[in-house]
């Protein structure tokens, strides 16, 4: 037990230092270490995700709102969006997904796209290639937002951590992009957390998270990201963008060969 927290207080530490200056908590790539390494079975795993996010999410959201960066309305409407979709989403997790082989095949349909897309994107950018900047409207942002919720609660993910990533390929700035994910992404994993809880009292099988692990990993996830929420004005953007599309990608190759074999 003492190994398996220590890690997992390391493991969520890294993660959220490198992620969090894009606006993604971590959860999307602490989903594979749990899988792999910390052997938490499915649909466990999910509501894990969403506790770590829980406990990590105030560290980076802290340092954004001192430095100004959660101004705005793009925030409210990821949130307005997002949360009735992850309660949905958590409901198909539990009901609909819970087999380890389907729930690789959406890991990878989610990442490999998502990654090839943001990191083409970023190439075309520092080739010369101008990126337009457009931000959806208010109708269509908050019909994205109730769809990535969906997939964030299957997902564990909270969803902003996939509006991140979408709304940074279609290039909006890091520093509205990071903080408004970063919010909905909290707001949303909190809600997507007691949805769990409550279904794990009508469903059979491991719903409920694992607290001791989710908690070590929200701890090192809590100064992790506040550590890069600090450090994203010293970062390169393209960098920190081929970086993230190429884990997403990465990632999403390895379950799909996985849950192919």
């Amino acid at each position: 037990m003492d190994g398996t927290v220590g890690a997992g207080l390391v493991a969520g530490l890294l993660i959220a230092v490198v992620t969090a200056p894009a606006g993604v908590s971590g959860a999307v790539f602490l989903l594979p270490v749990q899988l792999s390494v910390f052997g938490v079975p499915s649909p466990a795993i999910t509501p894990t995700n969403l506790l770590y996010n829980v406990v990590a999410g105030p560290g980076a959201l802290w340092r954004y709102r001192r430095d100004g960066a959660l101004r705005g309305g793009l925030a409210r409407r990821l949130v307005a969006g997002t949360l009735p979709g992850v309660v949905l989403g958590a409901a198909l997790r539990v009901f609909a997904l819970p087999g380890p082989g389907v729930f690789r095949l959406l890991i990878a349909a989610l990442l490999l796209p998502l990654g090839v897309w943001l990191c083409v994107r970023t190439l075309g950018r520092s080739r010369g290639r101008s990126v337009t900047a457009a931000e959806p409207s208010p109708v269509a942002l908050t019909a994205l937002a109730v769809a990535v919720g969906v997939v964030g609660g299957i997902y564990g993910i909270g969803g902003g951590s996939l509006l991140g990533p979408i709304l940074a390929a279609r290039g909006l700035p890091m520093t509205r992009v990071a903080p408004a994910a970063l919010a909905a992404t909290f707001a949303t994993s909190v809600v997507g957390a007691g949805a769990y809880a409550l279904l794990s009292l009508i469903s059979v099988g491991d719903v409920a998270p694992d607290w001791w692990l989710g908690l070590a990993c929200g701890l090192g996830g809590l100064v992790g990201g506040y550590i890069g929420a600090r450090l994203q004005p010293c970062l390169p953007e393209t960098g920190l963008r081929l970086l993230l599309g190429g884990l997403a990608a990465g990632l999403g190759t390895l379950y799909a060969v996985q849950a192919l074999a």
